[in-house]
């Protein structure tokens, strides 16, 4: 579930090993730039972490976030 804290949007995701988690990265990557809304992230291991938060309006949690978020989701459900 993602988590409203600092003015970001906070939500990690667990894989079995590393690939999946690479892959599921990798599927993101591709929404991501079709949204042009870049997050922060990061992966260790089987762990992949975001925070997201626009910087066009003072690193606030807009709208481009949520709808970011619920992609993926909807994502890491298909996987």
């Amino acid at each position: 579930m993602w988590k409203e804290e600092d003015d970001k949007l906070k939500r990690s995701f667990t894989f079995k090993d590393f690939r999946e988690a690479l892959a599921f990265m990798n599927k993101v990557a591709s929404i991501v730039d079709q949204m042009d809304h870049h997050p922060f992230w990061s992966n260790m291991y089987n762990k992949v972490s975001f925070e997201l938060t626009t910087h066009d309006i003072g690193d606030k949690v807009s709208d481009k976030d949520r709808k970011l978020a619920t992609a993926i989701d909807t994502i890491y459900e298909e996987m």
